[in-house]
């Protein structure tokens, strides 16, 4: 999808904080993130829907996967995942929680604001290592 910008973090052609990367899936870091450690998983192949994603299961083991290093990482209360967004790109928020956040708790707001880029190196960094 030419412009599609989770396709085009993929292709190398847009920039990211790179968590993970398979044959089939790529997780970097949200900029503008809910909590610090905010990953989305896609799909390396666009698919709208994450029901869509033929590797289903394979799926939702990386995003358990990627929780579990955060968990090592990051040290959070717990994290929530949610496939919700307006990107139609699959795509999954692994979300770490801290404490409680603004925004409805099923919903958590992400900042107005993007995160700097050394602050979200640091977290890639932290997260990578535990992988």
């Amino acid at each position: 999808m030419e412009e599609c910008i989770f396709c085009k973090i993929v292709s190398g052609e847009e920039p990211c904080f790179q968590i993970y990367e398979d044959n089939i899936f790529f997780a970097f870091l949200d900029i503008f993130p809910v909590s610090k450690g905010h990953v989305l998983l896609i799909p390396k192949k666009h698919y709208k829907w994450v029901h869509d994603v033929p590797e289903f299961s394979k799926y939702w083991e990386k995003a358990l996967m990627i929780k579990q290093t955060i968990d090592k990482s990051l040290n959070p209360k717990w994290v929530q995942y949610f496939t919700y967004g307006v990107i139609e790109h699959a795509h999954i928020h692994i979300i770490p929680r801290y404490e409680n956040l603004p925004g409805s708790p099923l919903l958590p707001q992400a900042r107005e604001s993007k995160a700097s880029d050394e602050e979200l190196q640091e977290i890639a960094e932290k997260i990578r290592k535990n992988l």
